[in-house]
């Protein structure tokens, strides 16, 4: 959907106005998530525990709740897969809550080959566009080899890297997200 030029100059300059208007609120998220980020980065194995049990009670309870759903609307059309689905959200999040030990190291698996099958996609685009992309497509060639080196280390560092793998991940990302947001704050305030 295009906006028209007029309507998408009025949203950027609300869009300004609602960040300058709440620039503390970022700040202090940002804050928070740095923090937090400093915290999985310092103690991985904790955090890569927490994160497979939150995932595990995401699926516990969304299983539930479409469990439910499914037979409030049983009549709809795909009643049993929406049933399956919802049974295996269950199942899943009950695993991952019982034994949550294992189910770090599946994540970290899980995590290792995304991490590859995404380096292999990205230096395949990179190779495929470098004529458009011209001189920044060694930027994302760059980025695909370290995405199959990150890959690398966490297959091969097995079942180990289970204990770091994840809660490093999150720790940086979430780093990276608080820091964005401090920054984002910090010029709005000063708009």
């Amino acid at each position: 959907m295009t906006l028209p030029p007029d309507n998408a100059a009025d949203l950027r300059s609300r869009m300004h106005a609602a960040v300058r208007d709440h620039w503390v609120a970022f700040l202090i998220e940002g804050i928070l998530l740095v923090i937090l980020g400093l915290a999985a980065m310092i103690v991985p194995p904790l955090a890569s525990l927490a994160v497979t049990v939150f995932l595990g009670w995401l699926f516990l309870v969304s299983g539930i709740v479409g469990l439910a759903l499914t037979f409030w609307a049983r009549q709809m059309p795909g009643f049993w897969w929406s049933l399956i689905s919802a049974l295996l959200a269950i199942v899943v999040g009950g695993i991952l809550l019982a034994r949550p030990v294992q189910g770090t190291l599946t994540l970290t698996i899980v995590v290792g080959a995304y991490f590859l099958a995404e380096g292999v996609t990205t230096i395949m685009y990179a190779l495929e566009h470098r004529r458009e992309l011209s001189q920044r497509w060694g930027w994302m060639l760059t980025a695909g080899i370290m995405d199959i080196i990150v890959a690398l280390i966490i297959v091969a560092g097995l079942p180990g890297s289970a204990l770091w793998a994840i809660g490093l991940l999150v720790g940086i990302n979430l780093l990276f997200g608080g820091a964005t947001l401090i920054a984002v704050a910090l010029a709005a305030r000063n708009q």
